[in-house]
């Protein structure tokens, strides 16, 4: 019996908002990476997304340790647009009127 190698691709999907998923679900690269990044094992992260197959986080991880610098860029950049939508949500008037209002109710706001 002959065991044939063949390449394989990372299992990533790009969505229409332009944001990497893993495996066909709604888990982001972001999300793998920041819990790798944190010293999680492929079994612990695989545990905390059970939408993930374990072999999917291996080869997320894999990919990411092989394009450390290009991935390191694309989260970057993700936390940067998530940055900028939390300015605007902020700015907005009707988040200042509801966050005033969640303030009054906690007590927080009168300090």
């Amino acid at each position: 019996m002959t065991l044939t190698i063949e390449a394989q691709s990372p299992p990533l999907q790009i969505d229409q908002n332009g944001v990497m998923r893993v495996g066909g679900t709604r888990v982001t690269l972001d999300s793998i990476v920041h819990a790798f990044d944190e010293g999680h094992t492929a079994e612990e992260i695989a545990s905390h997304f059970p939408a993930l197959r374990l072999a999917d986080v291996y080869a997320v991880i894999s990919y990411y340790l092989n394009n450390r610098a290009a991935v390191r860029e694309y989260v970057r950049q993700q936390k940067a647009a998530a940055d900028d939508v939390w300015r605007e949500i902020e700015a907005s008037p009707d988040y200042q009127i509801f966050r005033e209002r969640l303030l009054a109710v906690t007590g927080r706001g009168t300090e």
